[in-house]
């Protein structure tokens, strides 16, 4: 099956522009051209009209109607007179040019606008000359009456036309040719900045670079074009430090989990050890792989909602839907209950729900794991922004622990019987932290362990 075929097309936007240029131009000079030869066509008739009746008021002079018939008075210069003239005294033919017949085409074309009366002009295409123009004019008198006809030769006015028309066509040709080189010219010069943004925004983004392209001293479309550029570009950037970020946050993460391992296989390779040193090890590797698991889920599904979110501005996300969503989502033990206190329910803060619930969830998490019979949620206003309260009525915090409480994959107690890898909280102040917020422990709290999250407003 063959394919319909398309109409060529430039490629390039120069040549488009270009062909569009050309294609006005073209149209706007044929309108000019078809206009300047009509106009000079009717001047040239109308030169020749006043031609023939300067002939004709010349011509006259020589005829008397005073006397009861037409006379022609004979002149000195009879023979320039009579060249191309005939005269009527009603149908009836008085004089005629000698080399005019009396049937001829310009005799009877003569007759035919003498019969008709008044000052008429009329155009005859005879064998030679080609084209003639025949104008009449009445002679009245007191009492008898005469038309004067003269003719003239319209080749001279019709060669005249003809050079200005194929001058028009090829001053038209010259200014078409102008015109396509002058617009590739052109565009290609206001192009040039275009090709060169692109250049430079091409290998700007490759290595995240802060040049930027700015406003001042552009002209309004490449300002325009510079903004968006530079919009993609800090875009890019971001996607950059997200991506550098990412690689640092599993490079530190997994760090403790993998020198476990490593220590642990180089422990038990020392020497022979017995079945149950070899099953210790073996949990501990699994342990730590399943830390690093962890780390790399959690840290994975944080850089893929904010993949999601990059295009949305964080805004203003309401607090107290996510907390009770939180709150319910948690797997409970029965003896714990989870209390949610709110001073405004409206309160926002200003980051994305996902990042909202990553930072928050941890702290609960790690609430209902220590607690003894409840766990208290407590949003309120603060300064600058929102905190959020998460209290247990656990142990606590152990004193010689508190330096330590938010370094990665470290725990207070191994042997506790709670399960954890020692990473919710690391990752809940470093996603906090990343959003512009805080999250700290509140050592002044005696009832158990609280753990406050500053967050900025919405």
């Amino acid at each position: 099956m063959s394919r319909p075929l398309r109409r060529p097309a430039p490629r390039t936007l120069r040549g488009r522009l270009s062909l569009v240029a050309l294609t006005t131009a073209a149209l706007l000079m044929a309108m000019l051209t078809v206009v300047f030869n009509t106009v000079v066509d009717r001047h040239l008739q109308h030169q020749a009209d006043n031609e023939l009746g300067s002939r004709a008021a010349a011509v006259a002079t020589t005829v008397d109607t005073s006397g009861p018939g037409v006379r022609v008075v004979e002149t000195a210069n009879d023979r320039l007179l009579d060249a191309n003239v005939w005269i009527y005294t009603g149908p009836q033919l008085l004089e005629k040019p000698p080399t005019a017949t009396a049937d001829g085409t310009l005799t009877r074309a003569a007759g035919r606008l003498a019969a008709r009366g008044g000052e008429r002009c009329t155009t005859v295409e005879a064998e030679s000359p080609r084209h003639v123009r025949l104008c009449s004019r009445p002679v009245s008198g007191h009492r008898s009456a005469a038309t004067v006809v003269t003719a003239l030769d319209l080749a001279p006015y019709r060669n005249s036309a003809d050079t200005l028309l194929l001058g028009s066509l090829v001053l038209d040709a010259v200014m078409l040719v102008c015109t396509y080189a002058l617009t590739r010219l052109a565009v290609g010069r206001a192009l040039r900045p275009v090709r060169t943004m692109t250049d430079q925004a091409t290998q700007w983004s490759a290595v995240g670079s802060d040049e930027r392209f700015g406003a001042e001293g552009q002209p309004a479309e490449l300002a325009r074009l510079g903004a968006s550029l530079d919009a993609l570009l800090d875009r890019i950037r971001a996607v950059l430090r997200h991506e550098q970020q990412l690689t640092g946050e599993l490079s530190h993460e997994l760090r403790t989990p993998l020198t476990r391992i490593i220590v642990e296989l180089d422990w038990w390779r020392t020497r022979p050890r017995s079945a149950a040193e070899t099953r210790a090890t073996h949990e501990v590797i699994a342990e730590a792989a399943q830390s690093m698991r962890t780390i790399c889920d959690t840290l994975l599904n944080d850089a893929r909602d904010s993949a999601q979110n990059a295009s949305t501005t964080p805004g203003a996300t309401a607090v107290v839907p996510v907390l009770h969503r939180l709150v319910h989502d948690l797997d409970e033990r029965d003896r714990v209950k989870a209390v949610i206190e709110v001073s405004d329910p409206e309160l926002t803060a200003g980051l994305a729900p996902a990042l909202l619930a990553r930072i928050v969830s941890p702290l609960l998490a790690n609430a209902v794991r220590y607690a003894r019979s409840r766990v208290t949620v407590s949003v309120r206003q603060s300064p600058g922004g929102v905190r959020i309260d998460v209290a247990d009525d656990g142990p606590g915090v152990p004193r010689a622990f508190v330096d330590d409480l938010f370094q990665p994959g470290r725990r207070a107690d191994d042997d506790d019987g709670h399960d954890g890898a020692g990473l919710g909280l690391p990752l809940a102040r470093r996603l906090a932290r990343a959003a512009g917020g805080e999250v700290s422990h509140d050592p002044t709290y005696t009832r158990g362990a609280r753990f406050l999250a500053d967050l900025p407003a919405g």
